[in-house]
């Protein structure tokens, strides 16, 4: 199936249970994306910053762009002006620099809470308990030019479904709680991104409502050539 094509079947699976699609985009190049535009969708996510800012420049301007990568505070100046919501942020620090250039691009930039949930190492993310902590700092309540809309979680690459659906289990209940606890009266707080392209059924199941899809949609990137002897 073309790029096109998947595009129109997802968008009718996920528009059907109120799901939003997040196209991942990370080393697929512009031309791949205007095909996905072309078949109706405007949200995109990349793990870069120069590669965002690159398609960024070269694609239409109503595209709305998720930062989903590990984020380093240096570079946030370089999305500031134009990304629609920032997905990956683990720490105070990085929400105090994400702040500072909202204010100078006169702007509140969307935030999602990174939450470590996967059995790996090399995972980025907040503890719950690090989450709760961060709420409820002075540092936090300071801040005027960040929404914080939701959580984001990276399951542990397993072929375990059950402890997929555990880890997603987790988060979502976890959602619930500081949905309750911090944001009652904040419908805006609304957004859990949970599901790539190897468990995003499982992630829906668990109450995802934002999943991020790459291969999906492009198809997987090509494996290198094995060259004869």
């Amino acid at each position: 199936m073309s790029i096109a094509d998947n595009i129109i079947s997802l968008k009718k699976e996920t528009d059907a249970i109120n799901v939003t699609l997040l196209a991942v985009s990370k080393t697929k190049p512009a031309s791949d994306l205007q095909q996905a535009y072309d078949a109706g969708q405007r949200l995109f996510g990349e793990n870069m910053v120069q590669e965002l800012v690159e398609k960024y420049e070269v694609l239409p301007k109503d595209i709305q762009w998720h930062l989903i990568g590990h984020l380093q505070s240096n570079k946030v100046k370089y999305i500031a002006p134009f990304i629609s919501m920032i997905e990956s942020v683990d720490s105070i620090k990085l929400l105090q620099e994400i702040n500072k250039h909202a204010i100078k691009n006169n702007r509140v930039i969307d935030c999602l809470l990174q939450i470590y949930i996967a059995d790996e190492e090399t995972k980025f993310g907040l503890g719950f308990d690090e989450a709760i902590e961060l709420l409820r700092s002075e540092e936090y309540a300071e801040l005027k030019n960040i929404r914080i809309r939701g959580l984001m979680g990276i399951a542990t690459n397993t072929d375990n479904e059950k402890q997929i659906k555990d880890e997603y289990y987790e988060l979502k209940t976890f959602f619930d709680g500081i949905k309750t606890s911090f944001f009652r009266k904040d419908e805006s707080f609304d957004t859990l991104s949970m599901g790539m392209s190897s468990d995003y059924k499982v992630a829906i199941e668990q109450g995802s409502n934002l999943i991020r899809l790459g291969s999906t949609i492009f198809g997987g990137r090509r494996p290198k050539q094995n060259l004869p002897n």
